[in-house]
């Protein structure tokens, strides 16, 4: 099984270059993770047609930071998975990402427009850094594939 991973779109509504992600890097997952910073609820229209599961981010809109948890866990092909954004407090720390979340298999996070994947201590830490980046941070655009099988694995796409 596969899993689209997004975070920090940053966007009042879907953009063409999110739409293509449905038929491009997006096309063959059945379920999209977005780690915050949608901005608005509409952005995940983009997405139609997959199961979709978002938090909210720091720079959410109310109407999204009271539609949509901070963070959550969710049980997937018999992994774990935390989903959070991980505004508001250290944001680098994995010791601060393993506080929130107890026996995950990975912890998947946003905020940082910094791409990760990596694992410590047996948990996957992954970021897929920011789709869009607003100044200061302008990083290049990324999104990431989290892969499910016997063990989980993932990747990071720059787009």
């Amino acid at each position: 099984m596969k899993i689209g991973v997004i975070s920090d779109t940053h966007l009042s509504k879907p953009t063409e270059p999110l739409y293509e992600l449905q038929h491009g890097v997006f096309a063959d997952v059945s379920m999209v993770l977005h780690a915050g910073d949608l901005t608005e609820l509409d952005v995940l229209q983009a997405f139609s047609g997959k199961e979709v599961v978002a938090v909210s981010g720091n720079m959410d809109s109310a109407v999204v930071k009271n539609q949509l948890p901070s963070k959550r866990i969710i049980e997937v092909a018999g992994f774990r998975i935390g989903l959070t954004h991980v505004w508001g407090k250290p944001f680098t720390s994995v010791k601060g990402l393993m506080a929130d979340f107890d026996q995950v298999d990975a912890i998947v996070y946003g905020h940082t427009h910094r791409a990760v994947n990596e694992v410590r201590g047996g948990i996957l830490f992954f970021n897929p850094g920011a789709f869009y980046s607003r100044p200061p941070f302008l990083a290049k655009g990324s999104v990431g594939i989290l892969t499910l099988g016997e063990e989980l694995s993932g990747q990071i796409i720059r787009v």
